[in-house]
């Protein structure tokens, strides 16, 4: 259950840091690829049944 949580709130947040408005297009793509990265652990976690 707590996975599941975690996983849909990790992917909202992935949305939610792509460079789309014009303020943080300078920004590039680091906040959306650090939360990536967070986002595959999470998923490999969940698939090794570690969470």
């Amino acid at each position: 259950m707590l996975g599941t949580v975690l996983l849909i709130v990790l992917i909202l947040l992935l949305l939610g840091a792509l460079p789309t408005w014009p303020h943080s297009s300078s920004w590039g793509y680091a906040p959306s690829g650090g939360l990536g990265l967070i986002l595959l652990i999470v998923v490999i976690l969940l698939l090794l049944g570690r969470i």
